[in-house]
């Protein structure tokens, strides 16, 4: 059975920093594409971050050079490092692969 497994997120001030994961199970991470997608409230889904098989990756603009996504492919864990937190990052984030999705983690931006 495939699942992806997100942790991380939480209450954090602006300009803090967070990081969050998303164990996979059921399949290797290694030579499959990983993304992580958002959904602020009231909003619709928005793309983030894409990490792919070769370790090339590619960011939203709103969140270049502050988000950095990473694997462990020995852990089977995709990363999302967010640096310099700004409160329009409040949003659930979800880790996707293929049509796989995880529950989401609430990441809330706030001071």
């Amino acid at each position: 059975e495939v699942q992806l497994v997100e942790s991380g997120g939480e209450l954090v001030q602006p300009g803090g920093s967070l990081r969050l994961s998303c164990a996979a199970s059921g399949f290797t991470i290694s030579n499959v594409a990983m993304s992580w997608v958002r959904q602020a409230p009231g909003k619709g889904l928005e793309w983030v971050s894409r990490i792919n098989g070769g370790g090339h990756s590619k960011y939203v603009d709103s969140v270049k050079g502050r988000f950095t996504i990473s694997r462990d492919n020995a852990e089977n864990t995709v990363y999302l490092q967010m640096n310099s937190l700004k409160p329009e990052d409040t949003a659930i984030y979800y880790c996707n692969s293929r049509s796989y999705w995880g529950q989401g983690t609430q990441v809330t931006v706030s001071s």
